[in-house]
């Protein structure tokens, strides 16, 4: 799949529990509100008439209503009158299950897909004299690979946050197989000390919903509970366009209290656009573009896939980057040998994670502090629309 348009055509084929919002570029899982504890009593009774079914998840504190099949109501329109209809102030946190995807370019041309590359020399860690930095990665998984398969962080990996290398069984790589494999060395690049936290949520096909993200979320926190670790920046190569522009209640309530204590950094996503993406789009997270693979005659340049727009703090490199990639497989007939090229918002936003890991580590500081250090306007260059440049020569 090389465009939206087929890539969208895909989708919808293979998940038919996922509808599109008319008009409004948004996916969402059909017939689905998601709702949150404290107001579930509430819309559970103002739509008792449309819903066949409730389960409440009180670890997330969180409750997804199912709708009847059949009903005639519509899950965005639902949502809409529940909120009190439109420009007024949300009633009810409640939302349509939206659908997330991993945000590598799509777009077609010479960016969409992953092209094996040469081999990387391994990015060189030094003894450990700060701070450890903790960067958790939720996405498609990991798999193992030179660079980091005698690491202490990838021994604690089990069989859940392996990567899933063929889902469709068709001897073909999925359209987003090695996604988290390559974010994972994207980090270490920036970080080699860095022990990186991986969470499995999007598919080899780079689909998830908010439940899944939400649930991908709170494993990832229990895990560094109890290994009493914290948990200092968070990877989101992911996103969504939500039915009416504004960000998701349920979501934004998980990542208020997750950005207390971790730094939150999610891809801007890859549609050419200023339309705000979620999570990126969130005032709790730091919005990542992706920059050109070289300079304008006036310095650092958008790739043309990236979007921009007020949401977004900083843009980093994400054309044509060099990564860790997968062993086996292939891809339009081209084998890999551990190494690719990729392009993407998906693989600019690891960049500055793994920065921020970085000045974690070399100046014995806190995440947050880091992250304000790191996105300093005053120290480097602010483009219009794109934030901070964050680069090798920034």
């Amino acid at each position: 799949m090389r465009n939206h348009a087929d890539r969208l055509a895909r989708l919808l084929e293979t998940h038919p529990d996922v509808v599109r919002v008319e008009g409004a570029e948004a996916l969402i899982k059909k017939d689905e509100l998601l709702v949150l504890g404290a107001h579930a009593d509430a819309v559970h009774e103002s739509a008792r008439q449309w819903v066949d079914s409730r389960e409440d998840f009180a670890e997330l504190g969180v409750a997804r209503l199912r709708l009847r099949s059949g009903a005639g109501v519509d899950a965005a329109t639902l949502v809409h009158d529940l909120r009190g209809g439109a420009g007024a102030h949300r009633r009810m946190s409640v939302t349509p299950n939206h659908v997330l995807r991993g945000a590598p370019d799509v777009t077609g041309g010479p960016f969409g897909a992953p092209v094996p590359s040469a081999r990387l020399s391994a990015p060189a860690a030094e003894p450990q004299t700060g701070r450890r930095a903790v960067v958790g990665i939720l996405d498609t998984g990991i798999d193992p690979h030179p660079w980091f398969t005698d690491s202490p962080w990838y021994q604690a990996c089990t069989a859940d946050e392996y990567e899933i290398l063929d889902e469709q069984a068709d001897w073909d790589l999925d359209s987003e197989t090695g996604h988290g494999t390559f974010i994972a060395g994207v980090v270490l690049q920036q970080a080699p000390n860095a022990f990186l936290r991986v969470e499995r949520v999007l598919g080899t096909d780079g689909v998830a919903d908010e439940l899944e993200l939400l649930r991908g979320l709170a494993r990832i926190q229990a895990r560094c509970a109890a290994a009493a670790d914290r948990l200092d920046v968070v990877n989101l190569s992911l996103g969504c366009f939500t039915f009416d522009d504004r960000p998701s209640p349920v979501l934004s309530h998980t990542v208020a209290h997750l950005a207390r204590h971790s730094v939150i950094v999610a891809a801007a996503g890859n549609d050419d656009s200023d339309r705000p993406y979620w999570p990126a789009a969130l005032k709790d997270v730091v919005a990542v573009a992706a920059l050109a693979r070289t300079d304008g005659a006036g310095g650092p340049e958008r790739a043309s896939f990236s979007n921009y727009g007020w949401w977004v703090d900083a843009a980093a490199p994400g054309e044509k980057v060099a990564s860790s990639f997968l062993t086996h497989g292939r891809e339009n007939g081209e084998d890999f040998h551990g190494y690719a090229t990729w392009s993407g918002t998906s693989f600019a936003a690891p960049y500055v994670a793994g920065r921020i890991a970085a000045l974690m580590s070399d100046k014995d500081m806190t995440a947050h502090d880091a992250a304000r250090e790191v996105l300093d306007p005053a120290a480097g260059v602010r483009l219009p629309d794109l934030g901070v440049v964050v680069s090798a020569g920034s």
